[in-house]
């Protein structure tokens, strides 16, 4: 349940841009600093060509929090107040994004650790149809931060269990200061179950294996010292949601593609990365195994006669693999077009060296044992090596050739820009009214 209360008196309209920006502020007893983060927020939002409004998102507090966040609501047109009677940075952000009618939705820790210049080329990325989300990086190059090495050492250490894990090219899941589009937020928060501190890092994920462009931005960060966040605790949490996601997307839980096609504009022609799920992967890959090894074994008995085995053998490998690259490229991971195509193919042949190596080696293997074995002999052999050489190429292929981070940087390359940028529609038309600014 929810309680939101949001003033609205009479007076003049801000501007007429009609781009508009609600920027989530989730707060848990912050008596202290909400007023002095709104009014900073207030200010920097000024000089920037969009409508903004502050949204204070309390998660239950039970200190003054509530009456002083009334009151700035009640003060200032560009001042909301959400209160929901439940805990969860995650609850809140879902909650305020999902009942949202801007055109761009972002939130910051109420700390502010993150230096507010970073505002205008984060939404900027959005408005102008770049990208799909926004995030300030602590850990990306040029990036200035202040904070202790504990925290350092723990944020470095998350980020690479992430990149490991989940296999994902954005550099920081944690970092306070993030933003994305309305249409991409709504396709995205019904797939995302977190309620938490592991919030951000389930719709970054999912955004990425999605084929969405996330865009990040090199933040001047100073650590607040005051921090409430139990660091050991969030990290057992975080590592948790790490395993579920894996768990679920292994088990095709995630509507990858549905969750792209919702995102994307007509015509846009955007695909998600590795949006296929997992089983279909595995059906599709297996029939054109199947029908791969068949021509490899015709192509393997016709030239053997003429070439020899092992050269037979090499041959056979490397039509069927340039065959069996391009077949799973477009039915069983889904990617179309020539973008990337030589790459796929140059990375496949690299998996065909693998193949053919443990092909070769149980073939040499065969011939040292049974110096006399027949073509049957072979040719059962190499069928065997090849079984075990389907199965690390199916990995191969799923996790290096057409993985999530070969999916995103296709869509880097091949979709600029991804979006057309939101449009400036007279400012009286758009639902979200904002009254004259007072100071």
């Amino acid at each position: 349940m929810t309680d939101s209360q949001a003033a609205g008196r009479s007076g003049d309209t801000v501007s007429d841009r009609a781009v508009t920006v609600d920027i989530a502020l989730p707060v848990f007893n912050e008596q202290a600093a909400v007023e002095a983060a709104a009014m900073r927020l207030r200010r920097a939002s000024r000089d920037l060509p969009y409508r903004v409004r502050i949204i204070i998102v309390d998660n239950a507090s039970t200190d003054r929090t509530p009456a002083i966040s009334r009151r700035l609501a009640e003060r200032f047109d560009d001042v909301s107040y959400l209160r929901l009677n439940r805990k969860g940075r995650g609850r809140a952000l879902k909650t305020a994004w999902q009942t949202s009618d801007a055109d761009i939705c972002a939130y910051m820790d109420v700390d502010l650790s993150t230096d507010l210049t970073a505002l205008a080329p984060a939404l900027a990325a959005l408005a102008s149809g770049h990208s799909d989300i926004s995030i300030g990086s602590r850990l990306a190059h040029g990036a200035r931060v202040q904070r202790g090495l504990k925290r350092e050492f723990i944020s470095r250490g998350y980020n690479t269990i992430l990149k490991t894990a989940l296999d994902i090219r954005y550099s920081d899941a944690q970092c306070g200061f993030k933003a994305v589009r309305r249409d991409t937020a709504r396709a995205l928060l019904p797939f995302v179950s977190d309620v938490g501190w592991f919030f951000d890092t389930e719709l970054l994920t999912l955004a990425e294996w999605a084929g969405m462009r996330i865009h990040e931005i090199p933040v001047d960060w100073i650590d607040d010292p005051d921090s409430s966040v139990d660091i050991v605790a969030t990290a057992r949490e975080d590592l948790r949601g790490v395993v579920r996601m894996i768990g679920t997307r292994v088990r095709g839980g995630y509507p990858l593609r549905e969750i792209a096609d919702d995102a994307a504009f007509p015509g846009s022609g955007r695909r998600p990365a590795g949006a296929h799920r997992l089983p279909h992967q595995i059906m599709s890959f297996g029939l054109i195994g199947v029908l791969s090894t068949a021509a490899f074994a015709l192509l393997f008995l016709l030239l053997a006669p003429a070439l020899g085995a092992q050269t037979a053998n090499f041959a056979a490998l490397v039509i069927t693999a340039i065959a069996n690259t391009a077949a799973n490229r477009r039915v069983t991971f889904g990617v179309r077009g020539r973008a990337g195509a030589a790459r796929h193919q140059g990375r496949g042949l690299i998996v065909f060296g693998l193949g053919w190596a443990l092909t070769s080696g149980a073939l040499a293997a065969l011939h040292t044992e049974a110096p006399d074995a027949g073509r049957a002999t072979e040719l059962g052999a190499l069928v065997a090596a090849n079984i075990a050489a389907t199965a690390i190429r199916f990995l191969l292929l799923h996790f290096w050739v057409f993985g999530p981070r070969e999916g995103s940087r296709l869509a880097v390359a091949t979709d600029p820009p991804s979006r057309p940028p939101l449009n400036r529609q007279p400012v009286d038309d758009h639902p979200l009214t904002c009254k004259g600014r007072q100071s």
